[in-house]
């Protein structure tokens, strides 16, 4: 008995491929307001003969004509606030549907990053990301087969988009698209766990015609991209996740939640953090439209079948905690999904959904009752890393604290320390009772130390004035130091040293999200700090916890653009700071006092970084 499927159901056969058509999906398709996009609702699809490739028509079309030969991955935005307001008066462009309804209060800041010229896109109601129409003849896995059984209305980049190629179903991974598509289960999924597993997607993509199972599966390539030498691919999969995501005929559902979600990760980890927040500002109002946030939402549209609801909850708090990270790690977004009310059910343990076997939902009431409730239950790691979540969203919300003795601090780190205290014995590290490494974990611990690094340091005696160029994360902030070492100081050296030793887990440090990149640097800013002082006990011991910092984030830029660029700047201020204590050394008063094996040891201490930060 298939645990996915009816027994009843054809099964995948081997070589085969499952197409998704594009055809009505599993609802009625519903119409997504494009601010201005040049294309009528009515468009029909034309061919070129000659490079079999299908273009908009743009018959009836008066407006300036675009430049044949342009290319662009970037979202393109109106230049003048009179292009917002003929964009948003005119009802006859793209199936124009009244905007969605979300209280100014709530997001009234998710477009900081719109040019300020752009007046509409502060108001209740986020303008979504204008793109061009995207026109490429790179076509992945095409195949005479395929190319026959393209209909009219589709595209060759759409059929190929909604075309599965179930790598699992052959003895070998051969083309760009599968090479992505294997990538991303294998390196990405564990991190942020919330699309289907991979079995239980190829078979309801091989059975469902829903078309936005082909955005999720050409956003999925995007991420797997990243992995793999796919190539002029990668942009690819990003432009026509991005086209489909945004047509007029996509339908609103959690699918195209779930491919806005990766293509944000995706663009945040390669240093376009300004394409990741239009998207973020538009999922958000998108994710209330439709109800994600409900307890409901995963009955209705779970088909019967437990895994998909399971899915459909997972991708609601996967929202919740990748909206805190990214408010947390750039300081430019607010969380605004911390303040929606939510009832949505807890996801379970990974292996279960690996698996496919759910067990009986869990809510958040039952995991913030259980202390007074008498009950003792464990809930899975995926729940103490939304908890964790939940108290960045309470720091992020503090107000502006000028004195260290703020009650304010007092009562931040009580839920710090609350959620440290009430962690069962199996998640009180990173690994799980089969000693394999349990990322949610990971990320609940490392949100943990981030906030307590955020909390405390700015009444902490650390200067930070010796790392204001390491910017790559959010912009350098200005903190004075105090006077004496305090508890703020403590607080905030042990966070950042915790957060070093969690590099030393013997997995692949590819296999962590992204954001894990951001917390490393906040450590190094710490580590950094302190050794920019001019006399240290403990030196030789930060030395090598910066070094593991370096090593991390040198590590990561593989992959992830947004970590070489941390790991240059981390690396330029360590340069910057040991050549400062190479040159006070040229002072004979420094000398005084010491042996000479002492003296012997320093000099070879001085020898080994030179060689390690290329000096």
């Amino acid at each position: 008995m298939d645990p996915f499927f009816p027994e009843s159901a054809p099964q995948l056969s081997s070589g085969s491929s499952s197409t998704v058509s594009p055809s009505d999906g599993d609802s009625p398709p519903a119409t997504i307001d494009i601010a201005g996009s040049a294309t009528s609702s009515q468009a029909v699809a034309s061919a070129c003969v000659a490079c079999c490739i299908f273009v908009k028509s743009r018959r009836g079309y008066k407006g300036p004509r675009r430049n044949k030969r342009q290319r662009s991955s970037s979202p393109q935005y109106p230049s003048s606030a009179d292009d917002y307001a003929a964009i948003d008066s005119c009802p006859m462009l793209l199936g124009h549907t009244p905007p969605v309804s979300v209280p100014s209060s709530t997001f009234s800041s998710l477009a900081l990053d719109i040019p300020h010229h752009s007046p509409a896109y502060y108001t209740a109601t986020p303008v979504q990301p204008i793109y061009p129409e995207y026109r490429t003849s790179f076509v992945p896995d095409m195949t005479p087969s395929m190319a026959s059984s393209m209909t009219p209305n589709m595209t060759p980049n759409v059929m190929a988009l909604t075309t599965i190629s179930p790598p699992s179903a052959r003895s070998q991974v051969t083309t760009v698209a599968d090479r992505c598509f294997d990538a991303f289960y294998r390196m990405f999924h564990r991190g942020h766990p919330f699309v289907l597993p991979k079995d239980y997607f190829l078979r309801l993509s091989k059975h469902s015609s829903n078309p936005n199972l082909g955005i999720v599966l050409a956003a999925m390539r995007y991420v797997g991209s990243m992995y793999v030498d796919a190539g002029s691919a990668r942009e690819t999969y990003l432009a026509e996740a991005v086209r489909e995501c945004y047509l007029p005929t996509t339908p609103k559902d959690g699918f195209l939640v779930q491919a806005l979600l990766l293509l944000i990760i995706g663009l945040d980890g390669s240093c376009q953090q300004k394409e990741a927040r239009a998207h973020l500002a538009y999922i958000e109002a998108l994710a209330i439209e439709i109800d994600l946030n409900k307890r409901e939402f995963a009955a209705m549209h779970g088909k019967g079948n437990p895994i998909l609801e399971e899915s459909w909850r997972r991708t609601w708090w996967e929202l919740f905690v990748c909206d805190g990270m990214i408010a947390g790690v750039h300081q430019i977004t607010n969380f605004a999904l911390f303040d929606i009310p939510a009832n949505v059910g807890l996801p379970c343990e990974e292996e279960d959904y690996l698996k496919g076997h759910i067990p009986p939902t869990a809510y958040m009431e039952d995991f913030d009752d259980q202390i007074f409730s008498g009950e003792d239950r464990e809930f899975s790691s995926f729940t103490y890393r939304i908890a964790a979540a939940r108290n960045l969203g309470r720091l992020l919300r503090l107000p502006h604290m000028e004195f260290e003795h703020d009650e304010n601090i007092a009562r931040m780190e009580a839920y710090l320390t609350n959620w440290r205290m009430h962690l069962p014995e199996s998640k009180r590290d990173d690994l799980n009772t089969k000693c394999q490494l349990d990322e949610m974990m990971f990320q609940a611990h490392f949100i943990t130390h981030a906030c307590s690094i955020m909390l405390h340091k700015r009444f902490s005696q650390i200067d930070t004035s010796p790392v204001k160029s390491v910017t790559s994360c959010a912009e350098y902030r200005h903190v004075a130091s105090g006077g004496m070492a305090n508890a703020h100081t403590r607080h905030t050296t042990i966070a950042a040293s915790e957060i070093s030793k969690m590099v030393t887990q013997a997995v692949n440090i590819l296999s962590h999200t992204h954001f894990f990149t951001c917390v490393v640097t906040l450590s190094s800013t710490v580590h950094l700090s302190r050794w920019a002082m001019y006399y240290l006990p403990e030196e030789d011991d930060l030395r090598e916890l910066i070094k593991l910092n370096i090593g991390a984030l040198n590590d990561i830029s593989k992959v992830w653009k947004a970590a070489d660029t941390a790991w240059g700047q981390v690396q330029d201020v360590a340069k910057s700071i040991y050549q400062a204590k190479k040159q006070q050394r040229t002072d004979q008063a420094f000398w005084i006092g010491l042996s000479p094996a002492e003296i012997m040891s320093i000099q070879a201490t001085d020898d080994t970084i030179s060689k390690e930060f290329n000096i």
